[in-house]
């Protein structure tokens, strides 16, 4: 098994383990505060947040793999995050961000949870010790305002946790709609193959980490790279159903709208028993691209 380091948040003089904190919870974070724990445990343990295409086929139909969905990372600290919606929402706004967060949540290390009413300050409490963190400087955050890390850290309360027992067991858990890499590289793999599995993983890694893209653009460069390696369309929309990357209906108006465009075609392919299937097939610039960010760029342009 893999050793991970301790995810460590970014303090004005040093560093914070969160695992140093027994059962931790994190109550009403800041978006920026809130990325520094995912990129945290990245940091930590990437092939249990962001895994490698290597990485994902290496594991893809692997017997207890333990970063697989449903199974927790035995040596990564869990952490209880309640938040606010409006802060979950510009985090997982755009598409990578989000599959990070899914993964540790999908991994059972994050459980994220809905908070109701702001608190004063962002806190992170254990059973024996807590703190309040208070950003140190840094730019402003241009989704939520909030100013950036590093944080200081104030105060240590052992009675932290204690508080906000109560406001934690009443919070309701938060539903994410974007799946992590691996989940969707399984269900892609599982119903369509490790080629459009493969195609898809790099269209979504195409580009600039710089100039992020949301769930709508990730949707259509899934529907694109099973064009682009020849998916049936039934297979590939319910492969994304599987992933929770979208519905059946979201992705059939997908189609619809890359018809269109003419980047993307149909084509009947007979079967011995029922009716023929749709095979997806690539046209144009997004057929003609060999590189992935190429094919992105086709996508983009209509």
């Amino acid at each position: 098994m893999t050793r991970v380091s301790p995810p460590r948040l970014p303090l004005v003089d040093g560093s914070l383990s969160i695992g140093s904190f027994t059962d931790p919870v994190l109550v009403d974070p800041t978006r920026p505060l809130l990325a520094a724990v995912v990129d945290a445990y990245r940091d930590a343990a990437p092939t249990a947040v962001d895994r490698s295409l290597d990485a994902l086929r290496d594991a893809a139909g692997a017997d207890g793999d333990p970063l697989s969905p449903g199974a927790t990372h035995p040596t990564l600290p869990m952490l209880t995050v309640v938040a606010a919606d409006a802060v979950v929402d510009a985090l997982v706004g755009r598409y990578h961000p989000a599959s990070r967060l899914a993964a540790l949540v999908e991994a059972g290390t994050l459980e994220l949870r809905s908070l109701d009413a702001a608190q004063p300050n962002p806190v992170l409490a254990g059973e024996s010790d807590g703190c309040v963190l208070v950003a140190g400087g840094g730019d402003g955050d241009g989704a939520s305002g909030a100013a950036a890390g590093p944080w200081c850290r104030v105060g240590a309360d052992a009675t932290l946790r204690e508080r906000y027992d109560a406001l934690v067991s009443e919070s309701e858990p938060v539903r994410l709609r974007t799946p992590s890499r691996h989940a969707l590289y399984g269900a892609l793999a599982g119903r369509c193959g490790s080629a459009v599995a493969d195609e898809a993983i790099r269209l979504l890694d195409a580009g600039d980490d710089a100039e992020p893209f949301d769930r709508g653009a990730a949707r259509r460069r899934v529907y694109a790279a099973g064009a682009r390696e020849g998916a049936f369309d039934r297979d590939l929309r319910r492969a994304c159903e599987d992933a929770g990357l979208g519905s059946a209906a979201t992705f059939t108006r997908i189609k619809r709208a890359l018809l269109d465009t003419g980047v993307v075609a149909t084509e009947s392919v007979a079967q011995p028993v029922g009716r023929p299937r749709h095979r997806l097939v690539a046209r144009g610039a997004l057929a003609d691209a060999t590189e992935a960010v190429e094919a992105v760029g086709a996508l983009e342009a209509v």
